[in-house]
């Protein structure tokens, strides 16, 4: 050691000034780093992750992000869990927890790619996500969706519209914002009876029934859709929304028999993809989807 300070002194190097120089960036606060993620990921990822990125600001903001430990990121998830909004698909706040830890994970990702955090004093990565339970989606059995069909055919403002917006999703599984997407006619392939559907950013091509393409090409005529413009309307001309299908599910409530404590949506209907995973596997079913 005394070597080596004879060294520095013969250099005319101080000690104290290799420590500054081989200091690496200042590491920012919660408050001051959030924001930089936030613009640098996408419009989705940062609905998801804003308000978990808010409750850490708002609880650990003026912290550096390499002053928070694994342990009290555990204490903020049982905070998150016990205020979570309890709702009628309710999981426990299980949720709540896996979006909060993702949500710092992604923020702790992009700092260690910033040379802010080393991977090895990571807190987020070094607490787990808490384990998913069994999925509470189902799909209906026939019977129940039958009579979800007989009632959209005989009640309501549109009962037209209704008989053709559910055998749609039956026949291609897709989510309402596939429907919602739907244009006509360039989305419409009549000689191989295929739709090409949009969903959550990616495009898939879904064969169909020559009878359902038939009655989607007499809907978009009799409804005066425009080329380029959806294929799924009202009387008016006006194209539906999401609210359609609000208005649709509570009116299969009525159905004899239908629990008022179980709700029905498009995601739940008795669709061909359900079909096939119910009764061939996931496997099976998510290589259908992926071939589409």
């Amino acid at each position: 050691m005394t070597a080596v300070r004879v060294l520095l002194a013969k250099l005319g190097i101080e000690p104290g000034a290799l420590l500054a120089g081989s200091a690496g960036p200042a590491v920012p606060t919660f408050a001051e780093y959030v924001p930089v993620v936030a613009a640098a990921v996408t419009v989705g990822t940062s609905r998801t992750y804003r308000p978990y990125w808010a409750r850490v600001v708002a609880q650990r903001g003026e912290r550096r992000l390499d002053h928070v430990s694994a342990t009290e990121i555990k204490q903020l998830a049982e905070q998150v869990k016990a205020s979570a909004v309890i709702r009628r698909n309710s999981r426990g706040g299980r949720s709540a927890v896996e979006l909060l830890i993702s949500a710092l994970r992604c923020l702790y990702h992009h700092a260690v790619a910033d040379g802010l955090v080393d991977q090895e004093h990571n807190p987020a990565g070094k607490v787990g996500k808490p384990r998913r339970r069994p999925s509470s989606r189902h799909a209906l059995p026939e019977q129940r969706l039958a009579e979800i069909n007989r009632v959209a055919a005989t009640t309501g403002n549109d009962p037209e519209l209704d008989s053709l917006l559910l055998p749609f999703h039956t026949e291609t599984a897709c989510r309402r914002g596939g429907a919602l997407a739907l244009r006509t006619p360039q989305d419409l392939d009549p000689q191989q009876c295929l739709v090409r559907l949009f969903e959550k950013g990616a495009v898939r091509w879904q064969p169909v029934s020559a009878t359902l393409m038939a009655h989607l090409q007499a809907h978009a005529q009799r409804r005066h859709a425009p080329p380029g413009a959806p294929v799924f309307r009202y009387r008016n001309g006006q194209p539906i929304t999401a609210r359609r299908y609000d208005y649709l599910w509570s009116r299969a409530g009525i159905c004899p028999g239908w629990p008022r404590s179980r709700s029905a949506r498009t995601g739940c209907a008795y669709t061909t993809l359900t079909w096939v995973e119910r009764n061939l596997g996931y496997a099976i079913a998510l290589g259908l989807r992926r071939a589409c």
